[in-house]
């Protein structure tokens, strides 16, 4: 299953369509809007992670580049900072991938880059910011 974070730019014509619905059941892509601000009749903007068989992520964001909608890849690494990082547990039930998880038999939280995602939930949920988020690029369309 394919996995990648957008930026979507709406232009105000189309900020109060419901096109992201139809991402579902045309396209069969699923999504998790990380986070938004559309207004109707006003520019809008939308971080959203499309989850897919990637030919399905490639011909929605055709689908919403035909209605106007600039789409961006975002590429980001989060990093986790050991020194700081006591091991509370909190960011292991935001983290919408697993890739931080506890451990039962030891019960330490444990961070599994390769499944990370870079949605950031983590790095807002931690207490002591021992989850950094750093952004390597942004490009256009599919990436």
């Amino acid at each position: 299953m394919y996995s990648r974070i957008y930026v979507l730019r709406f232009p105000k014509e189309t900020s109060d369509k419901p096109m992201i619905c139809k991402l579902v059941k045309e396209y069969d892509v699923e999504f998790n809007i990380l986070k938004a601000t559309i207004l109707p009749q006003c520019e809008g903007i939308m971080v959203i992670e499309l989850i897919g068989h990637k030919k399905n992520v490639r011909a929605s964001l055709d689908y919403l580049k035909g209605l106007g909608v600039v789409t961006e890849a975002l590429s980001t690494i989060i990093r986790r900072d050991e020194n700081r990082c006591f091991q509370c547990g909190a960011c292991t039930g935001i983290c919408p991938t697993h890739a931080l998880y506890i451990e039962r038999e030891t019960m330490a939280v444990l961070f599994e880059p390769d499944k990370c995602t870079g949605c950031g939930l983590c790095v807002t949920t931690c207490p002591v910011r021992a989850m950094e988020v750093s952004l390597l690029q942004t490009v256009n369309s599919f990436g």
